[in-house]
């Protein structure tokens, strides 16, 4: 397990990135085709940085980046990065007002991870809330046909937030990177393909 631990903790301090998270968005992208060059990204829960480093690079200077987190960034980040101080789950008019100038989004992307207790139970029940918030987000500000990655602690109320990832997405697919820990709870529901927003609906 240490050795496992140690390749990626590497790999991420070689190739500059400061978190191991980074492979896990690599392949996810890898799989799902996620980044373009242009896109619109929403990043919640953006600390330390590595996802934005790594999307900003893949969708070139006429893309852009909303990063959100509570936390600065412990690197600089890409020109095409935006980093917005704010707690997501709080939100805000500011932040809002910061969304409203992006006019949407085509991928919105959550590694949001709560503080855990160790308590099974409550760090599941926490981690579902952040992963609702990611989807509200999602719901309000994604473009047609947008995409979403969320991250969720494997709970018994995960099923229906699929139920309601479905709702939103022609497509929902599960997927547990090789970079994520084996004994980590975690795991990345993707909504692809955003259904076209009813706007009577969204009234």
């Amino acid at each position: 397990m240490k050795q496992y631990k140690d390749h990626y903790f590497k790999k991420a301090k070689q190739e500059q990135y400061p978190a191991r998270s980074v492979y896990k968005l690599q392949e996810m992208d890898k799989r799902f085709q996620l980044l373009q060059k242009g896109q619109y990204i929403l990043d919640l829960g953006a600390y330390p940085g590595s996802w934005s480093m790594f999307a900003g690079k893949r969708i070139g200077g006429k893309g852009r980046i909303l990063a959100v987190d509570r936390a600065e960034p412990e690197e600089v980040l890409p020109d095409n990065v935006e980093f917005h101080l704010a707690d997501v789950l709080e939100g805000g008019e500011e932040l809002e007002r910061v969304l409203e100038g992006y006019s949407g989004f085509h991928l919105v992307l959550s590694d949001m991870a709560p503080l855990t207790t160790g308590i099974k139970i409550r760090d599941q029940a926490l981690s579902l809330e952040l992963a609702e918030q990611a989807l509200e987000y999602a719901r309000n500000h994604l473009h047609t046909g947008g995409n979403a990655v969320v991250k969720v602690f494997e709970g018994p109320d995960v099923p229906d937030f699929r139920k309601e990832l479905k709702a939103v997405f022609k497509r929902v697919r599960s997927f547990k990177p090789k970079g994520s820990r084996s004994e980590s709870k975690e795991n990345f529901l993707l909504g692809l393909d955003r259904r076209e927003i009813d706007l009577d609906k969204e009234e």
